[in-house]
């Protein structure tokens, strides 16, 4: 069981923003279900000013949000941040000089108590980098839970942009979600949420920033994998040892009067992995000329080890 909950907060009394609920709808749609249809986190979406977001109901939610032992609990806010001597707060929409919001400190120690099993945090907002960041000044540390893992759109002291109506790095995300971060096997994780996002985000724009304890990263959403597990399967048929070549030949290639069918079939499969930088050709520019002139192909390093994953049955 994996649960989700989404803020959005446009509608401040004193400093409205515009793209934060349509974020938060993104990104519900997009983590609701996996790419095939299949469901994946179960959902509870607050967005103002259709729901309440104050103080007392924010808190009441992230409680719920973690409470019990699922196997993932997210959260994700998308609003005002603010920063005070003493840390980061999330605002809520009864903020007060003083009293703004919902600490950051809340939700760490909320997510940190936790029984789930694998605990995200996504925090899309001002001073986001505030979270889990160690005072020093106050003499004060912080610590992550195992399973934890934290992703904001900025460090401690920078702004989380927005750029036509949403915001910079939630739309980000949502390509990322959407298959941008997808390993070979279909699989989107937080590591591999905050390398597309870190590409995707010059020098000078604001930096995100990635904080984990983690032993595995489990799934956020799994679309199609780029090639099928049971062609993936034969890459231990097509190459004994990891080092081995695969002779190639003009009947491989089904242009040739000389096509073998056979051979055709472990082409176009061996082209396919060529094409997702598993397999090269040896002493060739491309595939079909390492065919027709009889050279080879052979793994590449991301190759050896989907290779072995597949001999160790792990895939």
């Amino acid at each position: 069981m994996k649960k989700a909950l989404l803020v959005g907060v446009d509608d401040y009394p004193e400093n409205e923003l515009t793209g934060c609920v349509s974020d938060a709808n993104a990104m519900a749609t997009t983590l609701e279900f996996n790419g095939d249809g299949s469901p994946n986190f179960a959902v509870k979406k607050i967005v103002s000013p259709n729901d309440s977001v104050t103080r007392a109901s924010l808190r009441a939610s992230i409680d719920e949000l973690f409470h019990g032992k699922p196997d993932m609990a997210l959260f994700y806010f998308s609003g005002h941040g603010f920063m005070r001597s003493n840390g980061g707060y999330l605002v809520t929409t009864d903020a007060e000089r003083y009293d703004e919001g919902v600490s950051m400190d809340y939700v760490l120690g909320a997510a940190n108590a936790s029984e789930a099993t694998n605990k995200v945090i996504i925090l899309d907002c001002c001073h986001a980098g505030a979270f889990a960041k160690p005072n020093i000044g106050a003499l004060t540390s912080t610590q992550l839970s195992e399973g934890l893992s934290i992703l904001t759109a900025s460090a401690d002291d920078e702004s989380a942009l927005e750029l036509d109506g949403e915001g910079v790095f939630t739309s980000l995300l949502v390509g990322a979600l959407q298959g941008g971060a997808a390993d070979l096997r279909g699989h989107i994780t937080p590591g591999s949420l905050y390398a597309y996002v870190d590409e995707a985000l010059g020098a000078w724009d604001q930096r995100p920033i990635f904080k984990t304890n983690v032993s595995t990263f489990a799934p956020l959403r799994t679309i199609a994998p780029k090639v099928p597990f049971e062609q993936m399967r034969k890459m231990t048929e097509y190459f004994e040892s990891p080092d081995a070549a695969h002779e190639l030949d003009p009947s491989y290639e089904d242009t040739e009067e000389s096509a073998d069918p056979e051979k055709v079939k472990i082409f176009k499969i061996l082209q396919k992995f060529q094409s997702v930088g598993l397999v090269v050709p040896v002493d060739a520019d491309y595939m079909y000329f390492a065919a027709m002139e009889s050279k080879s192909c052979r793994l590449t390093a991301l190759g050896y080890q989907y290779w072995r994953l597949v001999k160790e049955k792990k895939l």
